[in-house]
């Protein structure tokens, strides 16, 4: 039999670091307009969305780096909690039918991260442990 228990972390990293190049992307299109313009949304940002990105950069270079993962995982976690109810959910309650599936993807990802830490290859994990 497989031991598969010894590639969790590796796994868990892998999953961290894709998810906040995923987010850092979403932060790249309100502020860079890379790799394109958010559709549908105006130009300068309404201040909503400015702090949607501050948060979105902030949290996702955190979690890619592994640093306070935890932390930065779960006031990520509540962006995309937020953002499916105020975003989404006045056009339906169906994810397939109001485009909310990739928000709350995000949402349960971060969680689980928030909860899980951020596996193999972290900053976290480099710091010296806290003394009393």
């Amino acid at each position: 039999m497989i031991n598969t228990g010894k590639w969790t972390p590796y796994i868990l990293a892998l999953l961290r670091i894709m998810a906040a190049l995923l987010f850092l992307e979403h932060a790249t299109m309100k502020f860079l307009q890379f790799p394109g313009p958010i559709q549908g949304v105006p130009y300068p940002l309404p201040a909503l969305l400015l702090v949607a990105g501050a948060i979105e950069v902030i949290t996702s270079a955190l979690m890619l780096v592994g640093f306070q993962t935890r932390i930065a995982a779960f006031i990520a976690s509540g962006e995309m909690a937020a953002a499916y109810f105020m975003c989404h959910t006045p056009y339906g309650f169906w994810p397939a039918l109001n485009m909310g599936e990739g928000a709350i993807l995000f949402c349960f990802i971060f969680l689980y991260i928030a909860f899980a830490g951020g596996g193999a290859c972290t900053l976290d994990n480099a710091r010296p442990p806290a003394t009393a």
